[in-house]
């Protein structure tokens, strides 16, 4: 099925980029969300801009979306990457799921990591399950003043990937027929990991933390692919997953006794 509108968040750069770079280079329609260089500059972390964010995409798609690709995210040690990876994310998919209703194949996606896998700080994942914007954000911010913010974004992108598992069953999503998933990637050559992949020392402490025995490091277009596949008309069944695009890392690390 050609002529496909998506709508991606966290267009303009990373994942978020190829991604619109391959569904463009596929003939489909990309309606880019970024803080800047996108069709719509909306700030995620902002609840204003994501309570608008439904209307803003309708007017630019009044027939509706196919897919909704909810890739923004940015990894600091404090309270903007809660409101990014998981407030920004959760509303673009709640937000947004209505304009998917007029597609004869509609899909969603989202970003977690790796990380997901990572021990969470328990009160800020709780914060975050219990969608408490404000405990989130005490939660973080007591993080960062122990000098703990690095706690913020696995716990972040494990609340999401939680998220995604919950809804994706539900009537809103798998009984309206909405496949939602979420990709985990593993390491990927982006501006925030140029400098871990510098030197051989810094590449062999980064593979120790995550390792990559296929192929190593990945680019951003080898997840983007796997996003494109997820919301295309040919996926019609898988939903619910979180799918580790990790060169590996989660099968070294878990082994294969996890389907106890």
């Amino acid at each position: 099925m050609a002529g496909r509108t998506h709508l991606v968040t966290g267009s303009a750069s990373g994942i978020g980029r190829a991604t619109r770079e391959l569904l463009e280079s596929r003939g489909d329609r990309v309606i880019g969300v970024d803080v800047h260089d996108a069709d719509l500059v909306r700030d995620l972390s902002d609840p204003e801009h994501r309570a608008g964010l439904r209307a803003d995409v309708a007017a630019l798609a009044p027939d509706g979306l196919d897919a909704v690709h909810a890739v923004a995210g940015v990894n600091l040690p404090g309270p903007l990457t809660a409101r990014v990876n998981y407030f920004g994310a959760v509303a673009t998919l709640r937000e947004l799921r209505p304009l998917l209703a007029k597609s004869p194949a509609p899909a969603a996606v989202a970003v977690a990591s790796f990380a997901t896998l990572m021990p969470p700080d328990e009160p800020l994942l709780a914060a975050l399950r219990a969608e408490d914007e404000p405990g989130a954000v005490a939660a973080a911010e007591a993080l960062a003043d122990r000098g703990q913010g690095v706690l913020v974004y696995p716990t972040s992108k494990r609340a999401l990937a939680e998220w995604v598992r919950e809804r994706s069953v539900t009537p809103e999503w798998a009984g309206a027929g909405i496949p939602l998933n979420a990709v985990a990637p593993g390491v990927i050559r982006t501006p925030m990991t140029a400098e871990l992949l510098a030197t051989p020392e810094s590449r062999d402490a980064l593979f120790q933390q995550v390792p990559a025995p296929l192929n190593g490091a990945a680019e951003p277009a080898a997840v983007a692919g796997l996003l494109a596949w997820l919301t295309s008309a040919e996926n019609r069944h898988v939903t619910g997953q979180v799918i580790f695009s990790d060169s590996g890392a989660e099968a070294t690390l878990r082994g294969p006794h996890i389907f106890g």
